[in-house]
C-alpha cells in the first residue's frame, strides 16, 4: 500500500473509532492538500507549430501520426458535408478527425501538479489524448512518452497544406486557415530541407 493510501486508510479507521480530530491530523500530515498557483496556458500559433514540428506530428502519448490543423480546416472548407467543422467541436456536428488527428500541446507534468509551462514540459498529443490525460501524470495513467517523429518522414501533411493554399488563396480568407498557414510557412523551412 502506498503512503497516501495508507494515510487515507488510517484516517478512515480513526473516524470509525470516533476520533475525527486525529483522522484530520493523519490526512494533513500524510496526504496534505497542496494548492498549485494557476499559470497562464496560452500559446501562439507559432509556438504550437514549432512544437508540432519538434515532435514530428506524432502523438507523444500514443505514438500515432497527427495532421496539421490547417489541413483539417481545408478539408472542412472544401468538403463541408463530408468533413464538417463545428466551432465547439460538438461530436454530433464535427468530423471525428478533429479529435483523432488535430494536434495540441499538453503539459507532460500537469501545471495542476506543479509542472512548468515551458517547451521542456510540452508534448504534442491529439485533442482526444489531451482530454483523456487531463491533469494526471504519465505515471498515474501508466502511460509513457513515445519518441518524437521525423518530419522528413511525416510532416502532418504540412507541405500539402501549403501547396493547396498556394493554389487556392481564397482559403486564406478563413481565419483558422490563414493563421495556421502563416505559422506553417515560418516553421517548415527550419525543420524540412528540400
Amino acid at each position: 500500500m502506498d503512503q497516501y493510501l495508507r494515510a487515507l486508510s488510517d484516517a478512515a479507521l480513526k473516524i470509525c473509532e470516533g476520533n475525527a480530530a486525529e483522522a484530520k491530523s493523519i490526512i494533513t500530515k500524510g496526504y496534505p492538500f497542496k494548492p498549485i498557483a494557476k499559470e497562464k496556458r496560452s500559446y501562439s500559433d507559432l509556438q504550437q507549430m514549432e512544437q508540432f514540428f519538434r515532435d514530428g506530428f506524432v502523438d507523444r502519448y500514443f505514438g500515432t501520426r497527427l495532421i496539421n490543423p490547417g489541413m483539417l480546416r481545408v478539408f472542412s472548407e472544401l468538403y463541408p458535408d463530408a468533413f464538417p467543422y463545428q466551432a465547439h467541436w460538438k461530436t454530433d456536428e464535427c468530423h471525428m478527425a478533429y479529435w483523432d488527428y488535430q494536434p495540441t500541446i499538453d503539459h507532460i507534468v500537469p501545471i495542476a501538479q506543479g509542472g512548468s509551462n515551458d517547451p521542456s514540459n510540452w508534448a504534442t498529443t491529439s485533442m482526444k489524448g489531451n482530454l483523456a490525460k487531463r491533469n494526471f501524470t504519465l505515471e498515474q495513467l501508466h502511460w509513457h512518452l513515445h519518441p518524437a517523429g521525423n518530419v522528413a518522414e511525416w510532416d502532418g501533411l504540412s507541405k500539402d497544406f501549403i501547396c493547396i493554399v498556394d493554389q487556392d488563396t481564397d482559403l486564406l480568407k478563413i481565419n483558422a486557415i490563414s493563421r495556421w498557414y502563416k505559422a506553417t510557412k515560418e516553421v517548415l523551412p527550419r525543420f524540412i530541407v528540400e
